[in-house]
């Protein structure tokens, strides 16, 4: 059985599951959040990590068009944590829970946008249970993890440090990619998503009086990435996306360092019939770097128009 509550600031449209403000309710003993701002079509937001907080993601510019429902994924907070955290993750996991939330919002089918790891999780939910999508937006995301995906991320922030060599800023940076495979708990993991945050930006350093605020206010949850048996739970769509029979918009950041330009080329000649858009002055964080053109895409997307094209 679950239950579930409303709060917000703003004008209220009544206390149905998509009136503004922050929505809860349990499943499975777990508590579900999710945040809802702006008016207009549903787009349901997926955030990265996993165990990255959702503030980050949140896109004022979007919501003067659409009805942004920005999901907290289980396992960040203490009280939506399984009981065999920080493992048992899944994909399949997430989309289950996403799979409830679509049907309590009351609707037959929603947009989804997912950023980083949220874009592994709307093109499984796409691929799955695509009765539910209206379409499927695919930010910064890949169609593999694994060696293949770690060696391109390497090489790209190889390529990072080059354009940086003696910046001292770098290696800090440098240091926090290499504590990534020794996290174990919350307060490491945020403090390794903080460190790497600038190499995420095109021209962090050339303009951190506006982006340092951001990455202040990131917060993070450590979770493991292996299911309850500890097994990964690795990610190999290309087959899978060839099949998909949603419409899906790409988007990737020139400069991303870590689901960059190839990925989102072959995200876009793998699915049928998809859109690119290319941020051309953007790394893996185009709605804070670009957002009016990363507003514009995904607007005209969820609207149903020609998505607006970039040089």
């Amino acid at each position: 059985m679950s239950t579930s509550s409303v709060s917000g600031d703003g004008p209220v449209r009544g206390t149905g599951p998509l009136a503004p403000g922050v929505h809860t309710y349990r499943v499975e003993g777990l508590v579900q959040r999710y945040h809802v701002h702006g008016s207009g079509p549903v787009c349901v937001a997926l955030p990265g990590g996993p165990g990255i907080f959702w503030e980050y993601l949140r896109t004022p510019l979007l919501e003067e068009h659409l009805t942004m429902v920005y999901v907290e994924p289980i396992g960040t907070a203490d009280d939506s944590r399984l009981p065999s955290h920080p493992h048992g993750y899944t994909r399949e996991r997430y989309s289950l829970f996403l799979e409830i939330l679509i049907h309590r919002l009351g609707l037959a089918r929603v947009h989804l946008l997912g950023h980083s790891h949220g874009a592994f999780v709307a093109a499984y939910h796409a691929v799955h249970r695509p009765e539910q999508v209206a379409g499927v937006v695919l930010y910064e995301g890949a169609p593999v993890t694994g060696p293949e995906h770690a060696a391109e991320a390497g090489r790209m922030v190889e390529a990072f440090a080059a354009r940086h060599a003696g910046h001292p800023g770098l290696p800090a940076v440098m240091a926090a990619f290499g504590a990534m495979s020794g996290m174990t708990n919350d307060e490491q993991t945020e403090a390794v998503a903080k460190g790497v945050l600038p190499s995420y930006f095109a021209d962090y350093w050339g303009d951190e009086e506006r982006y340092a605020p951001f990455r202040d206010a990131v917060r993070a949850s450590y979770i493991s990435g292996l299911d309850e048996d500890l097994t990964p739970d690795v990610v190999d769509d290309r087959t899978a996306l060839k099949g998909l029979t949603v419409p899906a918009l790409v988007v990737v950041g020139r400069h991303d360092v870590i689901c960059g330009i190839r990925w989102g080329r072959e995200l876009d000649e793998l699915i049928p019939d998809a859109r690119l858009l290319v941020l051309e002055d953007s790394g893996h964080m185009g709605h804070v770097e670009e957002p009016e053109a990363f507003a514009d895409g995904v607007r005209d997307f969820v609207l149903g128009r020609a998505v607006s094209a970039r040089p």
